[in-house]
C-alpha cells in the first residue's frame, strides 16, 4: 500500500470520526438546549404558580384589612348611635316633669335606700322640697342633705353600710351595660 493510500485512509477515518464528534457534540448540544428550555419553562411555571399565590395573599390580605376596616367603622358609627340615644334618655331624665321626677325618685328610693341614708341630691334636681315629703323618705327615715352634688341629675345616697350612685348618668351607664347588646341587635338587625 501506497503512503499516499494510508494517508488518505487515514484523513478518511479522522473525517469520518470527526464528523461523528460533531453529530455527537451536536446531538449532546441539542439535549442541552432541551434539558434547559425545560428546565427555564418548568421555573417560568413555579415562578409564575408563586407569583399568582403571593398575588392571592396579598389581595386576600387587603380584602381582609378592608373587611376589618369597614367593620370598625360601622362599629364605630353603631356605638355613636348607641351614645345619642343614652345622651338623649339623660336629656330626657333632666327634663321629667314634676309628677314623673317624684315618681321615679321615688321608686329608686323604695329599690335602694336604707334605713337612715342621706340624700344628696344633684344641683339641677329641682323638686328636692317636694321629694322631701315623699311617704318613702319617712318611712325609712331618710334624711335630705343640704349640700347639692355636681351630678347630671337625681340623687347618691350615703349611708352606714354603703353609698349609692343613683345619678341619671349612673343609673344609665348601668342600663347600658346590661341592655347595650339587645339593644343593638335590635336596632341594627
Amino acid at each position: 500500500m501506497s503512503t499516499q493510500l494510508v494517508v488518505d485512509r487515514i484523513l478518511s477515518d479522522a473525517a469520518a470520526e470527526a464528523e461523528t464528534i460533531v453529530k455527537e457534540a451536536e446531538n449532546k448540544a441539542q439535549n442541552l438546549r432541551a434539558e434547559a428550555s425545560a428546565r427555564a419553562e418548568s421555573a417560568k411555571i413555579a415562578t409564575e404558580t408563586e407569583l399568582q399565590a403571593k398575588r392571592e395573599s396579598i389581595f386576600e390580605k387587603k380584602r381582609a384589612s378592608a373587611r376589618l376596616d369597614g367593620a370598625k367603622i360601622l362599629l364605630g358609627e353603631k356605638r355613636k348611635t348607641l351614645d345619642a340615644i343614652y345622651a338623649m334618655a339623660l336629656s330626657r331624665l333632666q327634663t321629667l316633669e314634676k309628677e314623673d321626677c317624684l315618681r321615679l325618685t321615688a321608686r329608686l328610693l323604695e329599690a335602694y335606700a336604707e334605713t337612715g341614708d342621706e340624700i344628696f341630691f344633684a344641683e339641677n334636681f329641682a323638686y328636692v322640697e317636694a321629694a322631701a315629703k315623699l311617704p318613702i323618705v319617712g318611712q325609712k327615715s331618710l334624711k335630705i342633705a343640704e349640700e347639692r352634688l355636681p351630678i347630671d341629675g337625681g340623687m347618691r345616697l350615703k349611708g352606714a353600710k354603703a353609698d349609692k350612685d343613683l345619678s341619671y348618668g349612673a343609673l344609665l351607664a348601668a342600663d347600658r351595660d346590661e341592655n347595650q347588646a339587645a339593644l343593638a341587635a335590635k336596632l341594627f338587625k
